[in-house]
């Protein structure tokens, strides 16, 4: 008998004598559902999909997948806080289930919706999200932290209903509750550009906060880090410290 045992919130594997500490512990398998969830909306919005009936199974389908990953975004982040569960791994996984998840929606929304999701759109969003994660990157070597903002978790909000209403918009223009419509295509354009501007301006908020921190942090240090590539210029420097 190999059995699966879960203790303190953590898988401990699934063979004998397996060690009691594991780093995939629950907001980290939440994670990799999100990074599983990837080939899942590419399939869900491929020709090949095999429900593509005239009462939009496809679109909805993909929009569920979608919006449920969105919701793991936020989930094993909290968990991960208030279980005392935060890990290298998350660390290293959660940004990249993020942008894979952003990136891979918008490159298939500009072939599936190039009404709604211009390219140029796709490029700002995408390398909108790769310069934050270069920011923090670069943070958290130099010894500091940039936590999202307002204007970034408001940025997501708007993100996750123009991917949904731009996927529905594919097969519907306007949605009637009882007699009441409802402009889906009006829903997707909306959210998308204002979507773009929050991104542009968040990315500037973000910028703006690092290099106000990086100022204070001392130039020598980068400085050192930098010099130590060269070993000519480095013992230079050496011979001078000695000096």
């Amino acid at each position: 008998m190999f059995p699966v045992l879960w203790e303190n919130g953590c898988i401990r594997g699934i063979v004998p004598k397996a060690p009691a500490h594991c780093p995939v512990n629950l907001p980290n398998s939440i994670t990799l559902t999100r990074i599983a969830s990837v080939p899942l909306l590419i399939w869900a919005l491929s020709p090949r999909f095999p429900w593509q009936g005239v009462h939009g199974e496809q679109e909805l389908i993909a929009s569920a997948i979608f919006i449920l990953a969105s919701i793991t975004d936020g989930l094993d982040g909290y968990l991960a806080r208030h279980r005392g569960q935060i890990t290298t791994l998350g660390m290293l996984l959660d940004p990249l289930a993020d942008k894979l998840m952003v990136t891979t929606a918008f490159i298939l929304l500009v072939a599936y919706n190039p009404h709604v999701m211009k390219p140029w759109i796709a490029v700002l969003v995408i390398g909108r999200e790769f310069l934050v994660s270069g920011l923090r990157s670069i943070a958290s070597s130099e010894g500091f932290t940039i936590q999202a903002s307002e204007l970034g978790k408001l940025k997501t909000v708007v993100q996750i209903v123009a991917v949904v209403a731009a996927v529905l918009n594919h097969r519907w223009d306007t949605w009637f509750i009882g007699w009441f419509p409802i402009s889906v295509k009006l829903i997707a354009i909306t959210a998308t550009y204002w979507m773009t501007v929050l991104s542009i301006i968040s990315a500037i908020d973000y910028f703006v906060g690092f290099w106000k921190k990086i100022d204070h942090v001392s130039t020598g240090k980068r400085r050192s880090s930098v010099l130590s590539r060269n070993k000519k210029v480095d013992a230079v420097v050496e011979a001078g410290i000695r000096d």
